[in-house]
């Protein structure tokens, strides 16, 4: 994602003007180059230490979420590389020409021109959050959901057709055996 976002941006900026704008669905979707000074989408220009610094924190928390956590499950690990890839994708243009190539631009939305890294970290963040609302379980959380509701505690039928009476609390034990005994014994 890395190559095909510094690819096409050095394509953009060898082939059209600053400015310069080719319809490509007639007053819906057009190619159009600008300098963006800003964060994501031209939000907040003129702060580019600040981006950097951002696109920095943000790599070196994913390298170590990586190293640490090693995830194989594949939601995570496209959504992490697609995160990894625009934001080292922006920071190539910010450190090395002081702005942003951006062109995709929807004119029937009338939203900011972007840029293929762009996209990947929307895209990226957005099967993040996918996976963390919708995911599977954590193991230890599933694990102990499972335990929490067991038939042997909650006094629930068993696939052998017995029913096993709920486990009896520690109090309810002292009770018992603190009863006065009777003669008889």
């Amino acid at each position: 994602m890395l190559g095909i976002d510094q690819l096409v941006k050095f394509g953009v900026r060898i082939v059209f003007h600053e400015g310069e704008s080719v319809p490509v669905i007639p007053g819906v979707f057009n190619l159009t180059y600008v300098h963006n000074i800003g964060a994501a989408f031209g939000l907040f220009p003129g702060r580019q230490p600040v981006f950097i610094a951002t696109s920095l924190a943000v790599l070196f928390v994913i390298a170590a979420y990586w190293r640490r956590a090693r995830p194989v499950e594949w939601p995570v690990v496209v959504a992490l590389g697609l995160v990894s890839a625009g934001a080292l994708g922006n920071l190539i243009d910010r450190a090395f020409l002081g702005q942003v190539t951006d062109f995709f631009d929807f004119t029937l939305l009338d939203f900011p021109v972007f840029n293929v890294a762009d996209s990947a970290i929307v895209i990226g963040v957005g099967v993040l959050a996918m996976w963390i609302l919708f995911g599977p379980q954590d193991e230890d959380e599933s694990s102990a959901a499972e335990q929490d509701d067991t038939p042997e505690q909650s006094g629930e039928q068993r696939d052998t057709g017995e029913v096993t009476p709920p486990v009896e609390s520690t109090d309810t034990v002292r009770a018992k055996t603190e009863q006065p005994m009777s003669e008889d014994a």
